[in-house]
């Protein structure tokens, strides 16, 4: 393969995760040569996603100082009681390793949202697939319950009584409102207080409160009156779009979303090497170039971007705790059955230590995600780190879940994502990405992508629409047997010169 390489690229990115998979996929989509290198045999890195056996390996591996994801540990766990034709158990999992598809770091997607916006505006949404999620919980009294999302859904409910129905969707309408009026009353009376103080205002009950605290506006006692109002209406801007939620969660894991934006790289030139570390890399003063050193063959490029842990550039780089993780498989789901009607879907719930001041993100998935098989389920519980020890991190979350709940967990495991606390002074030329943030979609992730894209290729749109395959004029085709106004500008552009380059040729003739 090192025979086969350009020698020369204008931007090389080290590392498949997903930050790095959409600065990439920009660059080669505005016409650069960018050659995409990952140590690793799977693309991803900590945004990937893995079978049962290949995790466990995964957790296995010894942490190096640079790696991204260490603190890992699993166990196997014999459930009290064996349901089914089939218990399921180590062995019989082990078996259907590759029907599992298990998130290192999970997200859920509005659907509204900045990510879904990207995939439509670049097109790059046409290679993957969604499923909406299907509920939004919150715990009350103990018990894990549906929060009434859409309207209909706040009508048909068991859990509100009419008074309560009829305060929610004033408050609703109210936050959704919010805004248009710079001189409302509210606008006015709230600035500088809490969102709490506000709800407290609206003498909304303690049920109602908890609703839009936990699931909807997903705050805390201290998040700002505006800031407050702002969730709420991301929130409310999402539903009715894909379904009664206002969430997207992908099909068979969030690993395939940073894969779709290879694809589109590799569609625009990009050359891909898996299994191909960087041994050196130095900055030619002269031409002012990087020079890297890769399976014995040096490379020039104008521009290098990075993630975080992989070496030589992250040579000297400090990384800290940042986000615990737990995995969870279970052959029962949590909640009762009208959560997990027909075998369930995707079920998102936020979770509050005893004060409020920790939260924690629950995301169950069931077989109809492509992640399991059926008959077994998922729970990814994710939360900010406070120490090496993510089972103690995680320990007052896993106690609510559990400890009076009859899921039968089969399998579970622990461990930390870090990220950089410097900057490597070994490679200070480098536009290093971010690791993974906690939140629950994918905007910082975006936004960091955008910064350093924006750095590298100050005047060239970040991700532009990509042509459907049928939009494509192949040599020897008529360019206006297509509809000019279906193509992107650029093509547009070609595709009108093409035409004019014709009728010269004609009057020629």
């Amino acid at each position: 393969m090192s025979d086969d390489l350009p020698e020369q690229f204008d931007l090389v990115v080290i590392g498949t995760g997903f930050t790095e998979s959409c600065i990439a996929a920009a660059g080669s989509r505005v016409g650069k040569s960018v050659l995409h290198l990952d140590s690793n045999e799977f693309y991803g890195d900590v945004w990937s996603s893995f079978t049962i056996d290949a995790l466990c390996a995964r957790l296995d591996q010894k942490s190096e100082p640079h790696s991204t994801l260490r603190n890992g540990s699993y166990n196997w766990h014999t459930t009290e009681k064996e349901t089914g034709e089939q218990p399921w158990n180590r062995d019989s999992m082990l078996a259907k390793s590759r029907r599992f598809s298990l998130d290192l770091c999970p997200r859920i997607l509005y659907a509204a949202g900045e990510l879904v916006q990207l995939l439509i505006k670049s097109n790059i949404c046409r290679y993957a697939e969604f499923r909406a999620v299907d509920h939004v919980c919150m715990r009350h009294n103990g018990e894990i319950v549906s929060v009434p999302c859409s309207r209909s859904d706040v009508f048909n409910t068991k859990t509100l009584t009419i008074v309560e129905k009829r305060l929610l969707m004033k408050f609703l309408t109210a936050c959704n409102d919010y805004g248009e009026d710079k001189c409302n009353e509210d606008s006015l009376e709230f600035r500088g207080r809490t969102f709490q103080e506000y709800l407290q205002a609206q003498r909304v009950t303690e049920k109602i409160s908890s609703c839009v605290m936990q699931a909807i506006a997903m705050c805390g006692p201290t998040t700002s009156f505006e800031e407050g109002m702002q969730r709420t209406q991301r929130f409310l801007g999402s539903l009715g779009r894909y379904g009664n939620t206002p969430f997207l969660f992908p099909m068979y894991g969030c690993g395939e979303l940073p894969q779709c934006f290879c694809r589109l790289c590799a569609v625009y030139g990009g050359i891909y090497c898996l299994k191909r570390a960087v041994d050196d890399i130095a900055l030619d003063s002269s031409s002012n170039e990087f020079l890297l050193s890769s399976a014995g063959k040096t490379l020039r490029a104008k521009n290098v971007v990075s993630a975080p842990g992989y070496p030589p550039v992250s040579k000297g780089i400090e990384m800290k705790p940042h986000i615990s993780r737990g995995l969870f498989i279970s052959s029962s789901p949590l909640g009762n059955e009208e959560l997990n009607k027909g075998g369930g879907g995707v079920n998102l719930l936020r979770l509050l230590d005893a004060d409020g001041s920790r939260e924690a993100i629950l995301i169950q998935l069931a077989h109809y995600t492509g992640a399991c098989p059926e008959g077994l389920y998922i729970f990814h519980l994710t939360t900010p780190a406070v120490s090496e020890d993510p089972a103690a991190d995680l320990a007052v979350f896993t106690s609510q879940l559990f400890d009076h709940s009859d899921a039968q967990i089969i399998f579970s495991s622990y461990f930390t994502i870090v990220a950089q606390s410097n900057k490597s002074v070994a490679a200070e030329h480098i536009h290093y990405t971010d690791t993974p943030t906690y939140e629950l979609d994918y905007d910082a992730a975006i936004a960091n992508a955008r910064h350093i894209f924006g750095k590298l290729f100050a005047d060239a749109d970040f991700l532009p629409r990509a042509p459907d395959p049928e939009e494509i004029v192949v040599d020897g085709e008529d360019p206006s047997a297509l509809n000019e106004h279906s193509l992107p500008e650029d093509l547009r552009a070609q595709l009108q010169d093409m035409q004019q380059a014709t009728q010269e040729m004609d009057i020629q003739d």
